[in-house]
């Protein structure tokens, strides 16, 4: 059975979801762009029964009468979009451990979408990668919890 996990970038809320997740998609409305402090949301349905929070607890802010939105009360991770009487509840894709495994299906909220997002490809790109200095220096005082379940978190530190 596939097994998707995450969390926030500090670390105190983390989750899992067992099975698949449902209707991966990219929401550009106005609210998850607000919601995610970005140009659009990516997110993904798990059922309630097969979701479950494995470390913390997240905060919700009500945006609108059906929805709420859960982040980390600690660093502001987004993390879901909560329909309360729904039987599912929809992750932010970014917050999984391994992103890149659950490819969006779906767009929605078009109207909202930038204007110039065809052209992001067309960019120029950095030159210059990290150099080696700045790649050890920036590993070495790293404070993001790492991608994948922890028992305890900062290291050594029981919760």
């Amino acid at each position: 059975m596939t097994k998707q996990t995450g969390g926030c970038q500090c670390g105190a809320v983390r989750y899992r979801a067992r099975g698949e997740l449902g209707y991966p998609h990219i929401c550009h409305c106005r609210m998850c762009q607000k919601a995610a402090g970005n140009y659009f949301l990516p997110l993904a349905a798990a059922t309630r029964i097969t979701f479950e929070l494995t470390r913390g607890a997240p905060k919700w802010f009500q945006s609108s009468d059906l929805v709420r939105r859960g982040f980390c009360g600690d660093c502001g991770t987004p993390l879901f979009y909560d329909i309360p009487d729904a039987d599912f509840i929809n992750i932010t894709l970014g917050s999984l451990d391994d992103p890149d495994a659950v490819r969006p299906v779906m767009q929605s909220s078009t109207g909202r979408k930038m204007s110039w997002f065809h052209a992001i490809d067309d960019l120029p790109v950095e030159p210059l990668p990290e150099t080696p200095d700045r790649e050890n220096a920036i590993a070495a005082s790293n404070h993001q919890h790492p991608d994948h379940d922890t028992e305890s978190w900062p290291l050594g530190e029981r919760l």
